[in-house]
């Protein structure tokens, strides 16, 4: 009989990414989502939209020296329930935790950000089954990221409020993600379907959030994206850009950084945290 050991196996993947231990209110209540909770596409779109619209992209943990902690529990207690906001691993297994938990079947991936230049491979992305096809979700790629999942189709293009995004096939296992920018098409992250477990995400968070070369090392990144609206703060400077192209630049002053960090971004950070922050963005972020 083949049954208890199908049911050992499911356990231990459930059990790698702590998916029993996900405070689902929590997570519904942090992204203001009261509607269905069947694993329809309908319903992954609608996760999605709330997550991106509620949930910040932001590296201050990295920059103020902070250990990014993988785990499931810490990454609920930073986002849900101290409401702060995180980078892609942060941001995508808890959402991939959800989705199963509501009934997906979710392949987690890595990608090549910028793949025309030789960077190592550290963005992380969701393949998700829904209605009998498959489906690229990313909620934690930040300023230019998907709003909405796209189907994982060859030429298969995107529009969600105003925004485009592209998948295409370019190899042998190999995809592609891309956007419409200026009139031009952006390279985003090129990837494979190949799973991925929490020891991978390990590494690769360890040389995101430590290596000198690291662009979330260096300097404040914090994006996200309202509807038409992109907000960008990349050290002190702050872009607000629009799907029309059209966009509106300014620095930040030091004085105002947790202001701009609080209203535009919706990211409270406790005294600690803000102390911290402004030693460091006083002497190069």
């Amino acid at each position: 009989m083949t049954t208890p050991t199908v049911k050992a196996d499911s356990r231990a993947a459930v059990d790698e990414w702590g998916i029993e231990r996900l405070d689902v209110t929590a997570y519904l209540h942090r992204i203001a989502y009261s509607g269905a909770l069947t694993p329809t596409v309908e319903t992954l779109r609608a996760l999605h939209r709330a997550h991106v619209a509620a949930i910040p992209f932001e590296n201050v943990d990295i920059v103020i020296g902070r250990m990014v902690d993988l785990d499931i529990d810490r990454l609920q207690g930073k986002l849900l329930h101290r409401r702060r906001g995180g980078y892609c691993y942060e941001h995508n297994l808890l959402f991939a935790a959800l989705l199963e938990h509501v009934g997906y079947r979710v392949t987690r991936l890595v990608g090549r950000v910028q793949p025309a230049k030789p960077g190592p491979r550290t963005h992380m992305l969701l393949r998700v089954e829904a209605e009998a096809a498959s489906w690229l979700a990313d909620v934690g790629f930040g300023g230019a990221g998907l709003l909405e999942p796209i189907l994982l189709e060859d030429a298969v293009e995107g529009r969600h409020s105003g925004w485009v995004h592209r998948i295409e096939r370019v190899g042998h296992g190999m995809w592609l993600l891309r956007t419409l920018q200026h009139g031009g098409w952006v390279d985003l992250y090129r990837f494979t379907l190949e799973p991925h477990h929490l020891v991978d995400y390990a590494v690769s968070n360890h040389y995101t959030t430590t290596h000198p070369r690291s662009p979330f090392v260096r300097r404040l990144v914090v994006q996200r994206t309202a509807g038409g609206i992109r907000h960008s703060l990349r050290g002190h400077r702050l872009t607000t850009t629009r799907t029309d192209g059209t966009s509106e630049h300014r620095d930040v002053a030091a004085d105002e950084l947790l202001a701009v960090l609080r209203s535009t971004f919706r990211i409270d950070l406790n005294r600690e945290e803000s102390a911290q922050l402004s030693r460091v963005t006083r002497v190069g972020f």
